[in-house]
């Protein structure tokens, strides 16, 4: 197979080679969700407490965000193709380590490992896209970039029940980590056949300050948030985040200047219409939408008794509503622009609330059956925000930056799914320490979520009215 060329041809077997990466990428965004599920048998198994098996989801999500834009980098200097097969192949491996773990602080150490070849992983899907796709099609192939991200993040709980159901307790949960063994390998097959060898473009040059800075910045910002028996002692950490995170940014504007490749490239900022918009949407939303599956997990398992299964099957209606939504919001995303994110988060918004309210009101299992209708409410708004936000944000890019815009909006999105995982545990946890109240702590954890979700939407209505006043005065 000779190399393609970005002047050449397009590639006959482009959209081939787009499925075998979409579903590598599936596989490595599922793991954000999958765990959950399968948390309260992990801890029992292990013997670990509520705050330190929080490390297995938070941890993961944070190396995850914090080597996106470091693989996009080593993609455009190594091939797309090298680094998805490389960064495949530790995916795999570190899943068997997870799998195999005989203590937590080597489950934690292994779910560290995972997330961080993830995170050298999804880049490499944009990228791909980038290098394969042109025109109407690119547009078309990042709306299914968007949907995989959203749909592989709705159905982990569902397929963690499914799994921890087949294998039972006590060590179950070990298969939610295993599954990926014969995916993982399938996927290097047909990649190493149908990926294009595309030429690296330049040296490889990673910000290794910025790296180092903004990993300080996160960690500070999110230890006092995973270790909640230790809050009142660690409160002084979100200064010290604050004044590392302040740093990273000077130490970004400093290497632009200087004409050197950033981690986070400062003028997609100021010279990127929406870009800032779509990347805080994204933020605000993933801290809402993904720390819900672990409330659910503990209230549906913990709280009333359910099977891992049951738990998974409870929340089925937001997987369904929100793969059909992200399939038809893909293609209406160019017809109404961002007005499509405003009406999914504000129907995301209702439903959960909705949710919310019936944990309060209604006792016992019947429960579930009253929250179909909102959770499909709130799945098919679901599916309406992530795949146009996507789209959307990286509409006016320039090419120059196009790796790095990508990157940093996953970096966002991870890094959103690791706070509001955090904050969303804990509040649940404080609230049921304080009341013994499962359905108070869930409903409290839910309204939290609500307003991270009320946040992106304020975002993304002021975004709205951004674009119509450029539309108004022909820019």
């Amino acid at each position: 197979m000779g190399w393609v060329d970005d002047d050449q041809a397009p590639d006959p077997r482009r959209w081939r080679a787009l499925a075998v990466t979409q579903a590598a990428g599936f596989m490595s965004l599922l793991d954000v969700s999958i765990v959950n599920v399968a948390l309260p048998s992990i801890q029992a198994d292990l013997g670990a407490s509520p705050s330190a098996v929080q490390w297995v989801v938070s941890g993961y999500a944070l190396t995850f965000g914090l080597s996106l834009v470091a693989g996009g980098r080593l993609g455009d200097a190594l091939g797309r193709r090298r680094m998805f097969l490389i960064a495949l192949t530790g995916f795999v491996l570190t899943s068997a380590l997870a799998g195999a773990a005989p203590s937590l602080g080597w489950l934690v150490a292994a779910r560290l490992l995972q997330g961080f070849t993830g995170g050298l992983l999804t880049p490499q899907n944009s990228g791909l896209i980038q290098d394969l796709f042109h025109g109407a099609e690119r547009g078309r192939a990042f709306g299914i970039f968007g949907a995989t991200v959203g749909i592989s993040t709705a159905v982990g709980p569902i397929a963690g029940g499914v799994i921890l159901a087949l294998f039972g307790d006590p060590g179950g949960w070990r298969w939610v980590f295993y599954v990926n063994l014969p995916i993982g390998v399938v996927a290097l097959v047909l990649a190493a056949r149908l990926l294009p060898k595309v030429r690296g473009r330049h040296r490889p040059d990673i910000d290794v300050v910025g790296a180092g800075l903004l990993g300080l910045a996160v960690l500070a910002l999110l230890f006092p948030l995973v270790e909640a028996d230790e809050f009142a002692s660690l409160w002084w950490l979100f200064p010290v985040a604050f004044v590392v995170g302040y740093g990273f940014v000077r130490w970004e504007h400093r290497v632009v200047r200087r004409d050197r490749a950033p981690l986070m490239d400062t003028r997609l900022f100021t010279e990127t219409p929406g870009y800032v918009s779509g990347l805080g949407l994204g933020l605000a939303y993933f801290c809402g939408f993904t720390g819900i599956w672990l409330v659910f997990a503990l209230y549906f398992q913990t709280g009333l008794g359910f099977t891992p299964l049951q738990s998974g099957l409870a929340v089925t209606p937001f997987a369904l509503g929100s793969a059909v939504s992200s399939a038809v919001a893909g293609r209406l995303v160019e017809r109404f622009g961002r007005l499509l994110s405003v009406v999914g988060l504000c129907l995301v918004a209702a439903g959960l609330g909705a949710v919310a309210l019936i944990t309060l009101v209604v006792g016992g299992s019947a429960v579930v059956w009253w929250m179909i209708v909102p959770m499909l409410v709130a799945g098919v708004g679901g599916g309406a925000v992530i795949s146009p936000n996507t789209t959307l944000t990286l509409a006016e890019v320039p090419n120059r930056m196009a790796g790095v815009a990508g990157g940093l909006l996953q970096t966002g999105q991870r890094i959103g799914t690791a706070v509001g995982t955090a904050v969303l545990s804990t509040v649940f946890h404080v609230v049921l320490g304080a009341t013994g109240s499962f359905a108070h702590a869930a409903a409290t954890a839910l309204g939290c979520a609500v307003a991270f979700i009320a946040l992106a939407l304020v975002v993304a209505v002021l975004d709205r009215r951004r674009a119509d006043r450029r539309t108004a005065v022909g820019v």
